[in-house]
């Protein structure tokens, strides 16, 4: 009895990958975009917590001029808290200022603040309170920020002082549930969380540096040393900035 001679394994591959191409081919539409169908169910339907969501910090302030602490700030908050970026927020009218003394042209403050994030990766400046004008109320920045960010966990960056004084802000309550306090917590410090947040610490060393300070320095043509970054100072000395009239 002559054997049947065997098909060598070349073959049996190829007519099993032919075998496999017709019947794709030739099976039903649904069949063959099952698992398409399966991956566009999950992403519109899988819930929003398992997306990845956008971490926000937000650090508000008149910037009058902006110096290394404030960078400093946005820096250690950024690494320690794991942020996506820092949004330096420049006041358009900070209220709680202008009433007491004249502040610097919001563009020119504007124009300090993005000389000083210059370089640092993660830190960026934001002209939403600009944009709308008016007096500059964190309730509105945050509102306006939810809406341009949909879904974003948001912090707001505050020096142990500032969340202190909280209260004293306009309708602050309404941030209560809606954003985090991101806390400056310098060595030796006297906390008074402000109620209802939730505070997440961020640990940094004392920086002896203020703008009212470096603001007097400025008009009187004294020297500030490495307390403005040297990008700042360029922008004050090129736009005369601080110059006595």
């Amino acid at each position: 009895m002559r054997r049947r001679a065997s098909r060598p394994a070349s073959m049996i591959c190829a007519n099993s990958r032919s075998s496999s191409a017709v019947s794709s081919a030739t099976a039903p539409i649904s069949s063959r975009y099952r698992p398409i169908a399966s991956l566009m169910t999950c992403v519109l339907s899988c819930p929003v917590h398992s997306l990845p969501v956008e971490r926000l910090g937000v650090l508000g302030g008149t910037f009058d001029p902006p110096h290394i602490g404030h960078v400093a700030a946005g820096l250690y908050t950024l690494d320690q808290l794991r942020l996506d970026r820092v949004l330096f927020v420049v006041a358009n009218d900070p209220w709680q200022k202008s009433a007491d003394r004249p502040v610097t042209p919001a563009a020119d403050r504007l124009a300090m603040v993005e000389a000083a994030v210059e370089g640092h990766p993660g830190l960026e400046v934001s002209t939403v309170d600009i944009d709308r004008g008016g007096p500059s109320y964190t309730v509105d920045t945050v509102a306006d920020l939810e809406a341009s960010h949909p879904g974003a966990a948001i912090w707001l960056v505050l020096g142990v002082d500032a969340a202190a004084g909280m209260p004293t802000w306009h309708r602050w309550e309404d941030l209560a549930g809606r954003v985090r306090i991101a806390l400056l917590d310098r060595p030796g410090a006297v906390r008074h969380d402000p109620p209802g947040f939730a505070v997440d610490a961020v640990h940094m060393p004392e920086i002896d540096v203020s703008s009212t300070d470096l603001r007097r320095s400025l008009v009187a043509g004294r020297p500030v040393g490495g307390l403005v970054p040297e990008a700042v100072h360029s922008v004050i000395e090129r736009r005369g900035i601080y110059r006595r009239p």
